[in-house]
């Protein structure tokens, strides 16, 4: 809706009236005047004859006063209202994209599914759950990429994460480059709330940072990483000869302990989907959400309107007033010396 800032300001409206009845007209000017026979037909042409209508360029005049009194009582709209959290969690979201991600060996909705389809499909609602935090995204493998800064919009984070493809990053995994690239974003905001998840399901084989150090650089920088191992259990495939066991992936435990121990974060292996959704309703509860929020209304300023339209107006009333002056016919000497 239209609000009115200082609305006191309309006060002002009716002050070109008292000017006009409160205060003294000037004194005649003292002297001789040369009296014009046909004085009645000059007044009636101008149209300053007593009782006669307001002409429209006094009319005009009055408008752009008021406009001028509306903007200065500074008219605004005010918006409807908008939440922003008070606080919040910074949190990134660090996903593997290597190639042993594209295994099969989870069940999503009874079906077999990769091990990046399970991260995206539960990862997806963590991150819908997490309201009043800013969320960013990362995704690694041979190198660790930002793919999304920390941000307020969950949408688009989610949406980014359902776009990762393997091999985006390349096929191998770089975890503490990813580590530090998560660190080099967290570290600028409040110590409390920073806060790095990270998924993987290999050990380091690439990048120019070793996990020890990227794990010494966070806690340096108060930075809390959770670490989740994806896989890491016997796989079982069905063949006309039966169930057939393979070893699910290199996934290395205890590197991944030690960088949650070394940071305060804690390990986490999500064998089953079931396993990984109850890994996030962990991190919910020891990185819960804040929920206190504060509501705003924005406003847009409306007062260049109204001053725009006085300025307009008043220009052309200038430019009328020159006009009529220059289209005014000049005196008939001869009408003077008669008079006189």
């Amino acid at each position: 809706m239209i609000t009115l800032a200082w609305p006191w300001v309309l006060a002002a409206l009716p002050l070109p009236l008292l000017v006009r009845y409160l205060v003294a007209p000037a004194r005649p000017a003292v002297g001789r005047a040369l009296r014009l026979p046909f004085y009645a037909d000059v007044v009636d042409r101008e149209g300053g004859g007593q009782g006669t209508r307001p002409r429209p360029r006094q009319l005009v005049a009055w408008l752009a006063w008021g406009l001028l009194v509306l903007a200065a009582a500074r008219p605004q709209w005010l918006g409807p209202p908008v939440s922003l959290p008070v606080t919040g969690r910074d949190l990134m979201l660090a996903v593997d994209l290597s190639g042993s991600m594209e295994q099969a060996d989870y069940l999503l909705g009874g079906h077999r599914a990769s091990r990046l389809d399970v991260v995206k499909a539960v990862a997806g609602r963590f991150i819908e759950r997490r309201r009043g935090d800013r969320i960013g995204l990362i995704l690694f493998g041979s190198r660790a990429y930002l793919q999304t800064p920390l941000t307020y919009d969950r949408a688009t984070v989610q949406a980014m994460l359902g776009d990762a493809v393997i091999g985006l990053a390349g096929r191998e995994t770089a975890i503490g480059d990813a580590i530090t690239l998560a660190v080099k974003r967290l570290r600028k905001q409040p110590e409390d709330n920073r806060v790095l998840i990270l998924l993987t399901d290999g050990t380091n084989t690439a990048g120019s940072v070793a996990p020890p150090d990227a794990a010494r650089l966070a806690a340096q920088s108060k930075v809390r990483v959770y670490t989740i191992g994806i896989g890491g259990s016997p796989l079982g495939e069905q063949t006309p000869f039966g169930t057939l066991l393979r070893q699910g992936s290199d996934l290395d435990p205890a590197s991944l302990k030690a960088i949650a121990s070394r940071t305060g974060g804690r390990y986490f292996q999500a064998t089953d989907t079931g396993e990984l959704k109850r890994v996030y309703d962990e991190l919910d509860r020891l990185e819960p959400s804040v929920r206190d929020v504060r509501t705003f209304r924005p406003l847009q300023a409306l007062y260049p309107w109204p001053a725009g339209a006085a300025l307009l107006l008043s220009v052309w009333l200038a430019v009328g007033g020159l006009a009529g002056r220059l289209r005014r016919p000049a005196p008939d000497r001869g009408v003077h010396r008669h008079a006189a």
